[in-house]
Formats: C-alpha cells, structure tokens, sequence
C-alpha cells in the first residue's frame, strides 16, 4: 500500500522538476478502447470473440463436445477460465478457431450419437455385451441402482484408464442423463470409442423398464 500510494502522490524533493511531457499517456484508457465481447445470444452469431461463459451457456453441449474431440477443458492442465475467449482457447490448443466455432455449433447434433436409450441399454445388458457404469455418488448408487451396473468410484476410473481396451462397449448411467454425458465424453476424449450414456438415467430406466427401481 505505502508503495502504491508513493507512486500516486511521490515524495518531496528539493532535486529540480523534471521536464514537463506533453504527450498524453493513453495507457489506462486501453481497456475502454478494446473491443467488448458480443452479447449475442443467437447460436449463429459464435465467433471467437465469445467468452467460454456464453459460449457454454447458449451451447450447453459445447464443454462436451470440446473435450470428447479437442480433449479440451476436461482436466486442469487443458481446462479454461469463463472470461477466456474461443478465440484465446483455440490458440492456445494448436486449434483453427473457424473449425472450433463450426464443431461446437454442430455439438447438439453430436451429442446425439453420444446417447442411447434404457430400452436398447436394457437389451444389451440382457446379452451381456456392455459395461454399465453408474456414475453417481455412493449414497445415491444405494437408493436405487441397475443389477449388473459398476459404481464408478476412483480405483474403478484409474482401472478403466489404464487397463480397459479402448474398444470396450461401456454405456454410463446417472440420475437423469446429465452426469452420464460428460462422463461419456471424457472416456470418448480419452479413446473409448465405444461409449455411450443412457437417456434419462435411472429415473427413466424406472419409468421404462423397471418400476421396482426407487425414484428419488
């Protein structure tokens, strides 16, 4: 504070004034004179001026579709801050911004290939050619869960990173399908291939398949 303060106001001196300048220091007026970020809400207006903030709340399937392509904002070490823009995410990735502004705004339609249904989960669980995993919280995976399903604790992630083949048909399952979908595109961004989320979570899978599951 002392140091900021002798910056604003300086010390007397008995030394001779220093020689008047007659230029104008514009340096504090930089950030008014610097372009304001769109406030557009219209999905056709994405650019790489929009800061993460819009950009995920007009495309809330874009953090998915980022990471599940791009392995872009899913860690700490290849994540981004809300005031960041497109622009400054793109560049710092190696990526063309035009190419990331025209994925994100085909990301709603990508994320439909990332879902399946509690009837064709429920088909494929019958013939034992997937891995269920529920990614809720332990409490929840004890009110009500899918026989056959894994809960997805920390031991069972590092399991999947690190042995699972790649190709290994995985459908993940959550509360309402939520969860499940970023759970899904981190395993796609990591290369499972393979991996879908179940539409609906358990909730649905009770209204659809089983009425015996708890609700909750």
């Amino acid at each position: 504070m002392a140091t900021l303060l002798s910056r604003i106001f300086g010390k007397k001196t008995t030394s001779a004034p220093s020689p008047i300048n007659d230029e104008l220091d514009i340096s504090a007026l930089k950030p008014l004179m610097e372009p304001k970020a769109p406030v557009s809400t219209d999905p056709k207006d994405l650019s790489g001026a929009w800061t993460m903030q819009q950009v995920t709340t007009v495309f809330p399937s874009a953090q998915r579709a980022l990471f599940q392509k791009y392995h872009v904002g899913g860690c700490s070490s290849c994540g981004f801050q809300p005031a960041d823009t497109l622009a400054t995410v793109a560049i710092n990735h190696g990526l063309d911004v035009n190419e990331v502004v025209e994925h994100i705004q085909r990301s709603q339609e990508i994320e439909k290939d990332l879902e399946i249904t509690p009837r064709e989960t429920a088909e494929l669980l019958k013939e034992g050619t997937i891995k269920l995993l529920d990614v809720r919280t332990p409490e929840e995976y004890a009110i009500a869960s899918v026989r056959g399903s894994m809960l997805a604790d920390q031991s069972l992630a590092q399991e999947i990173l690190q042995t699972w083949p790649k190709d290994t048909a995985i459908v993940t399952i959550c509360h309402h399908g939520i969860r499940s979908l970023d759970a899904a595109a981190y395993l796609r961004g990591h290369g499972f291939a393979n991996v879908k989320s179940m539409s609906g979570g358990i909730d649905g899978w009770s209204l659809q398949i089983d009425a015996s599951v708890p609700r909750y």
